[in-house]
């Protein structure tokens, strides 16, 4: 006569408990914490570019990311810069894309133009924490004016790297932070003359000086398109018109910005050919090991020369007309072709919030893209003044102030074609940087075939 009544209490422990577990299973799907139990696990796919280093800290802000949202894991793969658009390109055609990446500019425009990516304004307009005024105004990769195919990975611009002790050795003033002090272009270039020695300790004034046998040079720059800028913007030229409507690198502005700078090489012998770079290292590395006292580089190897311990600082670039700097950065991109599109622009926002990433941000890899983490002291504070190996004291006039104040964009954020005009333009200039033809020469033959060829109507 028990057994009934047993069953039935059985039957509603049963039924209560039921109830019960699926009460907290709905609880755990619907809650706003991050740390959510209940989830599908999810792997993301994210490709990016970088030194050694640069690996190192992304490897451990993905780190951090995983702990804090512990159902999604990030697959990462670190591609060499020099074949970066390539493996990119073969990734896609064998329809591996990643969910997240960092994308080139020119690789970027072309895929955009196939639709391969999302619109991240979509993403903004509906994100209850970001809102597009939160970013800095530059930082836009964008086919129209509401579809945003990208958007920087950090904010970067570029300055005068140089060799505090080396500097000192030569009896030669460092360069201003200020860019209301800047160094005009004669004055750089006696500075670059001082400071470029050959093997017999003779500097580029000496009249016995070799110029085939430099064993230290007073500069070094890099011939790809953004380095070139900031001397093609500040002498007033530009790639193309203001209405975007007709290419101008051929004009005078540009073209005798680029003459100086060949000059530098085949004139004043202050700084390597492009025969003899090819047996030089990268040139943050040279200036870590003595072979340049100053370069013009970007934001990104403070990274590498605080880790390093190298004693140097930052200056203001010289000026033609003005002193200005590129502001730039490679894109990151969510691909279409995702499965996980909201967990990939999850990460997109750890990558960029500072306060989660802390460290790509204190150790020189990244300037910040929020525009409260250079207005907001404490928050300067938190990554500036907490690493002054990677901060050096000229880097908050030099860069952090230089580029809010000063900063004007880069070409890759507005010139269309760029996969088909880069090489042209390298192509070009070659002749250029071995003293075989002039900048305005090269650039109006330059200049035909880019109309030609690649109109930008």
């Amino acid at each position: 006569m028990l057994r009934k009544p047993i069953s039935i209490a059985l039957a509603f422990a049963l039924l209560l408990g039921g109830i019960l577990t699926g009460l907290r299973w709905e609880a755990g799907r619907s809650a706003s914490s991050p740390k959510e139990t209940y989830r599908d696990k999810v792997t993301l796919r994210f490709t990016y570019w970088g030194s050694l280093e640069e690996q190192r800290a992304i490897e451990d802000a993905l780190a951090g990311f995983m702990r804090e949202y512990p159902w999604i894991a990030v697959e990462a793969s670190q591609l060499p810069n020099s074949d970066y658009n390539t493996k990119m390109l073969a990734m896609s055609a064998s329809n591996e894309e990643p969910d997240i990446a960092y994308m080139t500019t020119e690789l970027g425009e072309a895929f955009a133009r196939q639709g391969k990516f999302l619109n991240l304004f979509d993403y903004l307009n509906r994100d209850p924490e970001l809102k597009r005024q939160d970013f800095l105004d530059y930082l836009w990769y964008k086919s129209d004016p509401e579809y945003a195919w990208g958007i920087s990975t950090a904010a970067e611009c570029y300055g005068l790297f140089y060799r505090r002790d080396l500097l000192a050795e030569a009896g030669v003033s460092p360069p201003p932070a200020r860019a209301e002090e800047a160094w005009t272009w004669e004055r750089f270039v006696d500075a670059a003359k001082r400071l470029t020695l050959d093997s017999e300790g003779r500097n580029a004034y000496d009249p016995a000086f070799d110029k085939d046998r430099i064993v230290r040079y007073g500069v070094m720059f890099e011939t790809w398109p953004e380095p070139l800028n900031n001397f093609i913007f500040g002498n007033g030229g530009d790639w193309v018109s203001p209405d975007g409507s007709r290419f101008t690198l051929h004009e005078p502005a540009a073209a005798e910005a680029i003459q100086r700078l060949a000059d530098l090489v085949n004139v004043h012998h202050v700084a390597p050919s492009a025969y003899d770079s090819k047996s030089l290292p990268s040139i943050h590395i040279a200036l870590q090991a003595g072979l340049a006292a100053m370069i013009v580089d970007g934001q990104w190897i403070n990274l590498d020369l605080g880790k390093a311990n190298v004693d140097y600082d930052i200056g203001a670039l010289p000026k033609l007309k003005k002193s200005v700097t590129v502001a730039l950065s490679g894109a990151t991109v969510l691909f279409a072709s995702s499965r996980h599109p909201d967990e990939a622009w999850l990460l997109y926002k750890w990558l960029s919030d500072p306060s989660k990433a802390i460290h790509l941000y204190a150790d020189g890899l990244w300037m910040p893209v929020l525009k409260k983490w250079y207005t907001d002291p404490s928050l300067v504070d938190r990554w500036v003044n907490a690493n002054r190996a990677a901060h050096p004291p000229g880097f908050k006039d030099a860069m952090l102030r230089q580029l809010l104040e000063r900063g004007v964009p880069g070409v890759g954020y507005y010139l269309r074609n760029q996969m088909d005009i880069y090489p042209e333009v390298t192509e070009a200039l070659l002749p250029v940087w071995q003293g075989e033809k002039t900048a305005s020469d090269a650039l109006r033959e330059l200049a035909a075939l880019v109309e030609e060829r690649y109109p930008q109507k």
